[in-house]
């Protein structure tokens, strides 16, 4: 080992693209503006997610007059989440921001991003797009509705929760684990990790200039889903059996109660000579069954996923083509 001390840089800037040639040269140009006249020093961390257009040879080429460029190529596409993770994992900067390829993030932002997390204290700062050029009925309506859902569900105060546009300190990023389609909820998850100081700034949002959005409404469906999912994980994802045990302990002792009152109630009909209707006769015999074996099954489901919480080590691997 050297020994030669270890500098940060100031900022990281991580890009996850995915077949957005047209924008790269513009957006990088753009970073160095915003940054120069700050005299702060950076780095731009470009995570090319399987693009097909040519976009990872522009990258290789501005980085031969670029010293700022580093890039990481996946042999496939594996989504958003995966290439943040790499991203996340390269960021040396005391400030790591977040943008998305499509120049509809406006790097000028950044300046300002950085003063938020290093002055006043922010652990992660995300962007609010208060004035959007999307569509209304395709994107304005679902994504208020969604962060409505997601404010709701999460308790972060968030109008914005989706902002490509974000700024995180160091070891927010080192301590977060970015798996899934769960980009869309990184505020959620430095929240569960301890870093609860979150803040919003209203950003500029561009009309996108070249190619088309590489998102439909089904990530409106989607992210409902792993909203559902992470907050299931964030409270029951280390005691599991708190969840099924519980539920199904209240559904074996309400087939147990049932279950019981209706032989109680045969049994006393016969002691005093009143015609009764035999057990195996009624539906709701037959429910408390159902009631009883759900009420095992759960209880069970849960003892066996406490096991498996306790003994199971979560990786992220993706397939790595290329990195420099």
């Amino acid at each position: 080992m050297s020994g030669r001390k270890y500098t940060m840089m100031d900022i990281s800037v991580v890009i996850s693209l995915y077949n957005e040639r047209e924008s790269l040269q513009e957006l990088v140009k753009g970073i160095g503006e915003a940054i120069a006249p700050t005299g702060l020093t950076y780095n731009i961390i470009m995570v090319n997610d399987g693009s097909t257009d040519g976009s990872w040879e522009l990258i290789k080429e501005m980085a031969k007059t670029n010293s700022h460029i580093k890039g990481i190529c996946f042999r496939k596409n594996y989504g958003k989440s995966a290439a943040l993770f790499h991203g996340f994992e390269e960021a040396d900067g005391e400030v790591v921001i977040t943008m998305d390829a499509d120049l509809q993030d406006n790097p000028n932002e950044i300046p300002a991003l950085y003063d938020m997390i290093m002055k006043d204290g922010y652990d992660l700062v995300s962007g609010w797009k208060k004035k959007r050029y999307d569509s209304k009925l395709t994107k304005n309506l679902p994504s208020k509705l969604y962060n409505a859902t997601a404010r709701k569900v999460t308790g972060i105060k968030l109008h914005d929760m989706n902002c490509g546009l974000k700024a995180y300190r160091n070891i927010v990023v080192k301590n977060i684990e970015v798996y899934g389609e769960m980009h869309r909820y990184i505020p959620y998850l430095a929240k569960n990790a301890g870093f609860g100081n979150i803040g919003e700034k209203v950003v500029v949002h561009q009309a996108r200039k070249y190619g088309v959005s590489k998102f439909g409404m089904e990530r409106f469906i989607n992210g409902f889903l792993d909203l559902i999912s992470l907050w299931f994980l964030s409270r029951f994802g280390k005691k599991p059996m708190h969840f099924f045990g519980l539920v199904g302990t209240f559904t074996f002792l309400a087939g147990a109660g049932i279950s019981i009152w209706i032989i109680i109630e045969k049994l006393m009909a016969q002691a005093q000579g009143l015609k009764f209707r035999p057990v195996t006769e009624q539906p709701l015999f037959y429910l408390a069954l159902v009631a009883l074996i759900i009420g095992v099954q759960l209880f069970l489901t849960g003892f066996i996923a406490e096991l498996v919480s306790r003994n199971s080590q979560e990786r992220n691997t993706y397939n790595v083509k290329e990195r420099f």
